[in-house]
């Protein structure tokens, strides 16, 4: 994860994502209009939000299974950099639902399901928080977050679309692909896609290097106050 290559194309693709979301044409739409340029954003950011809590959720059962502090602190900033991309990914959708559904909150099962799915893992740090021994945390927050993730699973791909919804692709409602997902769009949303996913593992990777940077640096003072009492 340290190699520079790939937070370059990071850049490259956002840059790429900003200047072609706003000047590439769009479908004419009745209704979405400008509005379907929102796709290039809200959509991504739930890829990453998943892509990281699926990261979460593989070193929490990774920990689990090694007892090695350092998965934990993988997990935890891969699941507070995924909390960050949720809390982007409902606001840019409730702006788009503002200006496309008359309102920025309609109760759509799709609404409810990521607004559960976020209180979960907002739950989540809090549990956290609000233990003290770093090896109980870690235990009972890797308990958690598989818990997390699997009800994250039937919450946003499962339940949503076995009522009728709002949303693209649910309750009978034609996905984008189906009817405005064009040729023009889709040589940026894919790129957008990789790249929001690319800077959202940079920003994990970040936070995951300060995490084992204070881990390393608390067993070292650990390490010679214990050899100080020898």
């Amino acid at each position: 994860m340290r190699s520079w290559w790939w937070k370059i194309l990071a850049g490259i693709l956002i840059c790429y994502t900003v200047i072609g979301g706003l000047l590439l044409p769009v479908p004419r739409l009745d209704i979405l209009n400008e509005t379907i340029r929102n796709l290039y954003f809200h959509v991504p950011m739930w890829f990453t939000m998943i892509f990281l809590f699926a990261g979460a959720f593989i070193y929490s059962i990774k920990y689990l299974s090694s007892g090695d502090l350092q998965d934990d602190i993988y997990a935890v900033q891969l699941t507070n950099t995924g909390i960050f991309f949720s809390i982007l990914g409902m606001l840019t959708g409730m702006e788009w639902a503002q200006y496309t559904w008359g309102e920025a909150w309609s109760n759509d099962p799709k609404q409810l399901g990521t607004a559960l799915c976020m209180l979960i893992y907002f739950a989540y740090s809090i549990l956290r928080n609000g233990i003290k021994d770093d090896e109980k945390k870690a235990k009972i927050s890797a308990v958690y977050n598989i818990f997390a993730f699997a009800m994250m699973i039937p919450l946003i791909f499962i339940l949503p679309r076995m009522v009728d919804s709002l949303h693209p692709g649910n309750g009978g409602n034609p996905a984008f692909k189906k009817y405005d997902l064009d040729s023009n769009m889709r040589i940026v949303f894919y790129p957008a896609v990789i790249g929001w996913v690319l800077i959202g593992s940079w920003i994990a990777s970040l936070k995951i290097r300060a995490g084992l940077v204070s881990f390393n640096r608390e067993n070292e003072i650990l390490f010679s106050f214990e050899k100080d009492k020898k």
